[in-house]
């Protein structure tokens, strides 16, 4: 064999080579000072307890302490020398002992917030590849598709499920026994995504309008005003660090949504929402030191009176981050607009706000668009 070889035998068991440095100077220098000139290796015993029929001598191998860090020395010394022997030492790997920065380095990034047009791409050639063609046009086309062992709509699953419960459950005292969220038949079947005046998976759409508008990271704080059954909180919570979503709802049957069914269905536990029911436009329950990059009210100012969303903005803007914090309202701004510009302008001014401007976006999986009006505080 050629130095070569050697060289690069060593270099692909550079770790284990580290790893076997490493530990004989943990061996070494965690025994007491009285006992580190010798060290006893009981090779021949240990090799007895995998052997039976093995001779196991009455005492095990005496190895100077010494003797083994300079063996060590010279193997660490073997590999420093043998890369240089090789016929072309540039075409040898170069490996080395992994680092903590190299490990940080290698720490997955949020994810992002839309799709790109190669994540569309991909999908339509996934589609072309499995040949998925067009949706039917008629609810009888629609339908003549389903084939699944069992299809049912939604009233049908929940009385199936108000009749038979699971396929496989616990009957008796047993029943209670063994789940530990215990869930209404009319969330499982999730009756409540159907409360929307529009599809579900529009709460995708503003979400990442949102979050891109006002450029959210992980780390910030969001509020949202009348979170509902987290159609929309859901995409925010899955997004953020933990802890750094908060909601203000009033409705029962909405939050019992979400937290019965929403969050632990989805695996969101783990990342503890501050969701509190009230409808007084009262913040102080969430700290009294917490700032927001992000503020938005989805479809909610336009069901409250006028009064009560200026002293909801009043109180809002002293928890808006200077600069970066935005508020975001949906649909309409009658509250203002029924004062009129000026005055509308004016009594922004006096709450330390100003109006950016209108913005609309488009839905990915729907004909439609979401209309936002953009609030910041004042410079």
């Amino acid at each position: 064999p050629t130095a070569y070889t050697y060289a690069s035998f060593l270099q692909v068991n550079m770790g284990r080579l580290c790893d076997f440095l490493i530990h004989t100077s943990c061996v070494v220098y965690s025994q007491p000072r009285s006992h580190r000139s010798l060290l006893r290796v009981g090779a021949a015993s240990r090799a007895a307890k995998l052997d039976p029929m093995a001779t196991v001598p009455s005492k095990g191998i005496t190895v100077p302490a010494s003797l083994l860090l300079l063996t060590a020395a010279a193997a660490f010394l073997l590999f420093l020398l043998l890369p240089s022997l090789s016929p072309s030492s540039s075409s040898a790997p170069s490996l080395s002992c992994p680092t903590t920065a190299a490990v940080a380095a290698t720490t997955r990034p949020p994810d992002p917030i839309s799709p790109t047009p190669d994540d569309i791409a991909w999908l339509k050639s996934q589609l072309a590849r499995n040949s998925i063609q067009e949706p039917p046009s008629s609810p009888a086309a629609w339908h003549s598709l389903r084939k699944g062992i069992n299809p049912r709509t939604r009233a049908q699953q929940l009385e199936d499920l108000r009749r038979f419960k699971g396929i496989s459950h616990y009957e008796g005292e047993d029943g209670g026994n063994h789940t530990a969220l215990s869930c209404p038949g009319e969330l499982l079947v999730e009756e409540h995504h159907s409360n929307y005046g529009e599809p579900w998976a529009g709460g995708r759409d503003v979400f990442e309008f949102l979050a891109a508008a006002a450029g959210l990271g992980p780390a910030d704080h969001v509020l949202e005003i009348g979170c509902g059954t987290l159609r929309v909180g859901l995409h925010f919570i899955r997004y953020l660090d933990a802890a750094r979503f908060h909601c203000l709802e009033r409705d029962e049957l909405s939050l019992m949504a979400a937290l019965r069914y929403e969050l632990p269905s989805q695996g969101l536990l783990h990342k503890r929402p501050l969701i509190l029911r009230g409808e007084d436009m009262e913040f102080d329950r969430f700290g009294s030191d917490v700032v927001y990059d992000l503020i938005y009210a989805s479809a909610v100012f336009l069901h409250m009176p006028d009064a009560l969303v200026w002293e909801g903005l009043e109180r809002l803007s002293g928890r808006l981050k200077a600069e970066k914090g935005r508020i975001f309202v949906s649909h309409n701004i009658k509250f203002c607009s029924r004062l009129g510009g000026d005055a509308c302008t004016e009594r922004l001014s006096k709450l330390g706000l100003e109006y950016v401007g209108k913005h609309t976006h488009d839905s990915l999986l729907f004909n439609h668009y979401e209309i936002w009006f953009e609030f910041r505080k004042m410079a």
